[in-house]
């Protein structure tokens, strides 16, 4: 009997010890899909988020610089194709506004910044023939240089008083704004309607030679009305007269003829026959020379004739005469 409630004893503590170990297993399986189901839905969460993420693209890659470069090259080609579509008056109008935008541009930084003030000026009433100063240029012009020299207005350096060795065509080729010079006064005029200051840079002696040919032409004009009218109008002379006259005075473009007409004759020297390019007119025109010129203009109202010393090819040539015996 005794043996037989051991062996019920240990049967039941057997099937609990197998029950046991089936609960623990049912646990450990239960926790393993457990962690299973955590990873899955982990990994389902990780993959919308790298879903999500886009890798960078290559305008992000570029160099900062790089894209500033290209969106600016975009700019110009977009500006480009409006202006060829732009109306043809809008494109005339914009060039126009262009051009004189330019030419402000141009002058502004012609200008010269003036030494002295308006109010710190010297009077023109100050001022003597002959005297030396020094001068900054201030324009140019074909026919001279305004020179500031510390007066009341500008002065007018002629191109003729320029230099009597070379021949000057234009002031460009010996001044430039801004250049300083040394001038003297020529002759001035302080007047209330106009004040005119006249300045050279000739020497002395060729001023002086200048100014007494000019005083001696003025009083042969004054002392000839009291003489007698006898001097031939200008509406008695003609395209293509020929006349004879005497050169008073020689300049760089060319001499004036007297004629005894009430005014002075002009030879400009491309119309001298001696004339050859290079050549300056004083090498082969001098103050006191007898011409025979041809009239080439007539200008009544501004009171001017002008002179050519070449023989118009439409006039007749001289007639020649011969003896019959002579054949």
């Amino acid at each position: 009997m005794a043996s037989s409630g051991e062996q019920q004893l240990q049967s039941s503590s057997r099937s609990n010890n197998v029950q046991e170990s089936n609960e623990y297993d049912n646990q450990d399986d239960e926790d393993d899909d457990d962690d299973d189901e955590g990873e899955v839905m982990s990994k389902k969460q990780q993959q919308p988020q790298t879903k999500g993420k886009k890798p960078p693209s290559k305008w992000d890659q570029l160099n900062p610089n790089v894209k500033q470069r290209i969106v600016k090259a975009a700019q110009e080609r977009a500006i480009a194709n409006k202006k060829k579509r732009e109306p043809e008056q809008d494109k005339k109008r914009r060039l126009l506004m262009f051009v004189k935008q330019k030419q402000q541009e141009k002058k502004k930084s012609g200008r010269i910044e003036r030494p002295l003030p308006f109010d710190q000026r010297t009077p023109l009433s100050a001022l003597i023939p002959g005297m030396e100063m020094r001068g900054l240029v201030i324009s140019l012009t074909k026919f001279g240089a305004y020179v500031d020299v510390g007066t009341e207005c500008d002065g007018l350096l002629h191109i003729s008083q320029l230099s009597r060795d070379t021949f000057v065509e234009h002031p460009r080729q010996m001044l430039t704004p801004g250049q300083e010079i040394m001038v003297r006064v020529r002759s001035c005029s302080s007047s209330a309607p106009t004040k005119k200051l006249q300045l050279t840079m000739l020497p002395p002696a060729i001023v002086e030679a200048e100014q007494q040919q000019y005083q001696q032409a003025q009083q042969q004009q004054q002392q000839q009305p009291a003489e007698g009218n006898d001097r031939i109008p200008l509406t008695d002379i003609f395209v293509d007269d020929e006349l004879w006259g005497e050169l008073r005075r020689v300049t760089d473009y060319g001499a004036y003829v007297e004629l005894g007409a009430v005014v002075d004759g002009w030879l400009h020297f491309m119309d001298h026959p001696l004339w050859e390019r290079g050549r300056h007119p004083s090498t082969f025109m001098q103050v006191g020379d007898r011409v025979r010129v041809w009239v080439s203009d007539v200008d009544p109202e501004r009171q001017r004739v002008k002179l050519t010393a070449n023989r118009p090819p439409h006039l007749p040539g001289p007639r020649r005469e011969f003896a019959r015996g002579n054949y």
